[in-house]
């Protein structure tokens, strides 16, 4: 049964308390405009992270790892509904299934991609799989697996099975809103859908892929269904189906990187369109909508943070981060 919103009154409080420790627009932009890399290392302290001034990419790493798996483990403890937190763990899990297939397909050992941000620990999803014991995990992940895993063997092309494994991403992760019977994170759910469709969409067309591709690669459950998704036909068709959405102005984007525009910043739009949607969460006072916002404001971040700091011990310019650089929920 769904809980009450007053049930997310303390954790609320507590999550909005923190708010302002989160990486911030200004906070990323003064670490762009640092002199060095250590100067804007040392400006993530305030952030609650340790000093990485003297840290090479493995150390980032851990950092960032230590980060969201402290944020999940902590909040999978405390909040009600313990969907909501297995929402955002769901990815993980399909990252890892595609580790899987994908490194046991080339003989090869993928143990260091694996993600321990999932559900379950990636020893039980190779032993799931390597004993025939799929009954073991979740019924839509676990079917999906299979479906992968055939589809690979199959076809020996392992997008069309990361297809099968995104879709069922997404459906478990509607059916956690529904469990959770929240609105908002279904909301979220089905924006992240039409999200990935149009990027889908656009991407297709710029490599000039065919109807029957678009259509495997196309996620079912959006706000814009996939029939109309493949009748868009030109970039004018594609912007009037999301005109008056929250993606209006990516789909304006994206009907411009059809025809040779720019790509980084098409994919920046899709994903500030879900930032926005985010930030509505700042309008209610407490409930289910906190924990939801403040977990994508620390996958955000953590995105932001990989992107600056990697950038400027690499030696890419500042602007080329900041231009790739999505909108940050604090």
């Amino acid at each position: 049964m769904a809980k009450k919103k007053e049930e997310y009154l303390s954790l609320s409080a507590m999550l909005r308390a923190r708010e302002p420790r989160l990486l911030s627009g200004d906070r990323a932009g003064r670490m762009l405009d640092a002199s060095s890399f250590e100067e804007a290392a040392k400006l993530l302290t305030d952030c609650g992270y340790p000093d990485l001034s003297q840290a090479g990419a493995a150390q980032i790493e851990e950092a960032l790892t230590l980060r969201r798996s402290q944020t999940l483990d902590e909040l999978e403890k405390l909040c009600p509904e313990r969907a909501i937190v297995d929402f955002f763990r769901m990815k993980y899990d399909t990252h890892n299934a595609k580790v899987l297939l994908k490194s046991e397909a080339m003989g090869l050992d993928g143990t260091s991609l694996y993600s321990m941000a999932g559900r379950f620990a990636p020893s039980m999803l190779r032993e799931a799989w390597q004993e025939e014991k799929l009954s073991q995990l979740p019924e839509t992940f676990g079917k999906a697996l299979a479906e992968a895993g055939s589809t690979l063997s199959r076809t020996a092309n392992p997008q069309l099975a990361d297809f099968v494994l995104d879709k069922a991403m997404f459906r478990e992760m509607l059916d956690a809103a529904k469990e959770a019977d929240c609105p908002f994170l279904e909301g979220y759910a089905r924006l992240q859908i039409d999200s990935a469709n149009l990027k889908s969409l656009v991407r297709t067309g710029r490599m000039h892929k065919d109807a029957d591709f678009l259509r495997d690669a196309l996620l079912p459950d959006g706000n814009v269904s996939e029939d109309r998704l493949l009748s868009a036909g030109d970039g004018d068709g594609l912007a009037a189906l999301f005109a008056h959405s929250p993606l209006e102005q990516a789909a304006s984007l994206g009907a411009g990187a059809l025809n040779g525009g720019s790509m980084t910043a098409f994919e920046r739009a899709c994903d500030n369109a879900l930032n926005s949607y985010l930030r509505s969460a700042k309008l209610v006072s407490y409930g289910p909508e906190a924990v939801i916002a403040y977990i994508a404001a620390v996958e955000g971040e953590i995105t932001a943070v990989r992107m600056i700091l990697t950038g400027r011990l690499t030696g890419v310019a500042p602007e080329t981060i900041r231009e790739r650089l999505r909108d940050l929920y604090a």
